[in-house]
């Protein structure tokens, strides 16, 4: 079997753990992981470590019928379905050699575990199933409410519809901000518990690493066109300028951007920058003196560092909401409400059915945002 392989990869010890349990498969349950943008999957990657006694599989993101058309003639590819953030999804498990199970085909799952029910696929909707927050959500603008009031497709709302599915079992959440403003959209207290998310619980780690830059202004920049929506970049890059006053900037571009585009439109104003188009931007975030972001989760770990920070969103209502820090635990304490999850019956969980989809109803498109 793959996973049994050993060596000098990240995911050894994840792999070497797993194998210790595949003599008693009969014997544990399987768990589906669906993954979707790299923050997503890493999430993902994090939970299924701390649930090593059990067999985990993995997938990247996917859809039924038309929307799986759609994504594989290339149509999809600003979202998680296809394009750079479901390549990178590959990637990443592959390189990791995390076991396979694209669709969640394969096996009968006793539990999936999800990042976003934009889309909830109709095969993980028969067993059990736990929601986890992604990030930052978008405000409630007028798409949202004719979502939630007419019943349009949630991916009108992108992530502000969050949580509206009420497909899934336990829903968890980076903060008691985060709950109070779920519980206000409708979505059922019960269902909701409060974990922190893993990438976003620990941003003091952050701190030590070995990007070699410091004291500059950090721009991270947000695939807002990319998925539909309207941005006056360059309105944003002269703000960006005028916040700068004349320090060093460093931009960090989305993974979805059009980066030729917008490389293109950054050197139009600025003559002397540092246009970055990969790397860990956590640890770029931790050496900045300065944050600017528009409509990305990554404003967190500015926030959680003490940074001077900016965004489209307002920055005392991202306060309440920013996702506890608790020293990197938010996995384990996800994987523990999944074992306890995994101890009660179907009808123990749900005593009422979950939200049927229209039939008139296109199948959800998932976010594209991190």
């Amino acid at each position: 079997h793959p996973i049994c392989k050993s060596g000098e990869n990240p995911g050894d010890e994840f792999n070497d753990s797993i194998c210790s349990t595949l003599g008693f498969w009969a014997m544990t349950a399987n768990l589906l992981f669906v993954c979707g943008s790299l923050n997503q999957t890493t999430m993902m990657h994090k939970i299924a470590h701390s649930l090593p006694e059990y067999n985990v599989f993995f997938s990247p993101f996917y859809a039924e019928g038309v929307l799986a058309k759609m994504a594989s003639s290339g149509l999809l590819d600003h979202t998680i379905l296809a394009g750079s953030h479901h390549a990178n999804t590959e990637d990443y498990l592959n390189t990791n050699r995390l076991p396979l199970d694209f669709g969640g085909r394969k096996y009968q799952y006793d539990l999936a575990i999800t990042s976003t029910d934009l889309i909830v696929q109709s095969n993980i909707r028969r067993n059990r199933l736990v929601l986890v927050q992604e990030g930052i959500t978008e405000p409630e603008n007028f798409a949202y409410h004719a979502v939630k009031n007419l019943g349009l497709p949630r991916y009108l709302a992108n992530t502000a519809a969050t949580g509206l599915s009420d497909a899934y079992d336990r829903f968890f959440v980076a903060s008691h901000g985060y709950k109070d403003l779920f519980i206000r959209k409708g979505v059922k207290p019960s269902k909701i518990v409060v974990t922190g998310i893993p990438n976003f619980d620990n941003a003091r780690n952050e701190v030590s690493n070995d990007f070699p830059l410091h004291d500059y202004v950090l721009v991270a920049t947000s695939s807002i066109r990319e998925t539909g929506k309207f941005e006056n970049r360059m309105a944003f890059l002269h703000r960006v300028k005028h916040l700068a006053a004349g320090r060093k900037v460093l931009f960090r571009l989305h993974p979805n951007e059009n980066m030729r585009r917008a490389e293109r439109e950054i050197r139009s104003i600025f003559t002397d920058v540092i246009i970055l188009k990969d790397g860990n931007t956590n640890h770029m975030i931790a050496n900045c003196s300065v944050l600017i972001t528009q409509v990305s989760s990554v404003v967190f770990t500015g926030i959680a560092l003490g940074k001077e920070v900016y965004s489209n969103f307002d920055l005392d209502t991202l306060r309440k909401l920013a996702p506890i820090q608790n020293g990197g635990t938010s996995a384990s304490r996800i994987a523990d409400e999944c074992r306890n999850i995994l101890q009660l019956s179907l009808s123990e969980l749900r005593q009422t059915k979950p939200v049927i989809r229209r039939n008139w109803a296109l199948s959800w498109l998932p976010s594209a945002f991190d």
